[in-house]
């Protein structure tokens, strides 16, 4: 019989005698690195290529309203208006950025890891909208204060015209935050639905823009009241209809043909906002179990 060769080595492994930070924790180290993640930060330059792009057309255009209003003393669009005219940029935006807070984990099967940990199931994808939505929120409203900044830089009439500059922000920094927290929650739902980035890019572009005919072929049906309520059929144009009901149509600008319809588009705001977060948080139940 050969002798026993076996010797069992002490490596200096010791239990963990420090701090549990527990479930809270978790789900802020989770949205913090998820934040970092939508625009590429520690992370390759190719993860850094398509959001920065987005994040430098957003800047240009902010800087040709600010260099517009310096020369000439007028203003080129208002802080609405800034943010209504990016609905495409934002689009891309989503597309790029929403599969990355999730398709990945879904492809690389990290889920389960998360999930032996003291973060709930809820935990995570609410850590996931939070950090897009909150990635949106700075793609547009960081460009609208460096806009307030150099508008109040313009003005001679001192802090009254420096208040008066803030009362025109505030419905933009209102209309920001709408779009984030429903275009985010629609975003992530179509990107959590497969673990290929392309392919949930590709489902977050269609579904903003397939159903922008949709608008047009009901307003020419000829019927009045579906065509004041065929904005709903688009999330772009429910966005742009649902701020005009909130903050009112500015200046000379007609805004959209919506009659009395206005606390439809809150309505149909609600019901698009807490369908999505609903069914997001059905879908990582699913998915976990």
């Amino acid at each position: 019989m050969a002798p026993q060769t076996s010797v069992i080595h002490d490596i200096g492994y010791q239990r963990y005698t420090g701090p549990r930070l527990g479930r809270w924790y978790a789900n802020r180290s989770l949205y913090e690195h998820s934040v970092r993640a939508a625009f590429g930060i520690g992370r390759g330059a190719k993860a850094k290529i398509f959001p920065w792009l987005i994040i430098g057309i957003v800047l240009l255009v902010a800087v040709v309203v600010i260099a517009f209003r310096s020369i000439s003393g007028q203003t080129l669009m208002s802080y609405r208006d800034y943010t209504a005219g990016l609905s495409y940029p934002v689009m891309l935006f989503l597309a790029i950025v929403a599969p990355e807070l999730v398709s990945r984990d879904l492809r690389d099967r990290t889920l389960p890891l998360y999930f032996s940990r003291p973060l709930a199931r809820t935990d995570y994808a609410l850590a996931k909208y939070a950090a897009l939505v909150t990635a949106v929120v700075a793609l547009l409203a960081v460009p609208q204060l460096l806009i307030y900044i150099g508008a109040v830089f313009t003005r001679t009439d001192g802090f009254s015209g420096a208040w008066h500059e803030f009362g025109d922000l505030a419905p933009g920094l209102g209309a920001t935050l709408i779009r984030a927290l429903i275009l985010a929650s629609v975003s992530l739902l179509i990107a959590s639905l497969s673990g290929r980035r392309a392919f949930a890019a590709a489902f977050i572009v269609g579904v903003f823009l397939i159903t922008s005919p949709i608008v047009g072929i009901l307003n020419f049906l000829g019927n009045d009241t579906l065509a004041k309520l065929s904005f709903l059929a688009n999330p772009m144009t429910l966005m742009l209809a649902l701020e005009q009901w909130i903050f009112g149509i500015e200046g000379q600008n007609e805004g959209l043909p919506i009659g009395g319809y206005g606390p439809a588009y809150g309505v149909g705001g609600l019901i698009l906002l807490g369908g999505s977060v609903g069914l997001l948080l059905l879908r990582y139940r699913k998915v976990a179990a």
